[in-house]
């Protein structure tokens, strides 16, 4: 059942990146239909239009909606700071005294002494 859904949602998100393609394929398996049903340019046959038109409107349409998604993506994160501070608390909280990140100063833990005997300054 897992790999079903996971192999269902691959599918989904593959025909939504290739979404123009799909259409493509679909125009050249169906191009007669399309030109029968759809084509504008049917009084004018020395166009050899062949239901172009039709695909033009179609792709056109696509890249209006995925325009209308983008923005609609550029929208929301200028809301998250607004909920992120919502979210979080007015004051950091404290563990005994010591700000949380922060550690206590501790000289004692830096090695100066066993670097200065390992490094030495190359011979003149």
């Amino acid at each position: 059942m897992k790999a079903f859904f996971s192999y269902l949602l691959i599918l989904l998100v593959l025909l939504q990146t290739f979404s123009r393609e799909v259409v493509m394929v679909d125009f050249l398996l169906n191009q007669a239909a399309i030109t029968a049903r759809f084509c504008v340019n049917k009084a004018r046959p020395q166009l050899h239009c062949n239901g172009k038109c039709h695909v033009a409107k179609q792709l056109k349409e696509q890249d209006e909606r995925g325009n209308k998604a983008h923005n609609l993506l550029k929208e929301s994160p200028e809301m998250l700071p607004i909920a992120f501070r919502l979210l979080l608390p007015a004051t950091p909280k404290r563990w005994g005294g010591i700000p949380v990140g922060y550690g206590p100063y501790r000289p004692a833990e830096v090695p100066v002494a066993a670097a200065r005997g390992v490094f030495r300054p190359p011979p003149a």
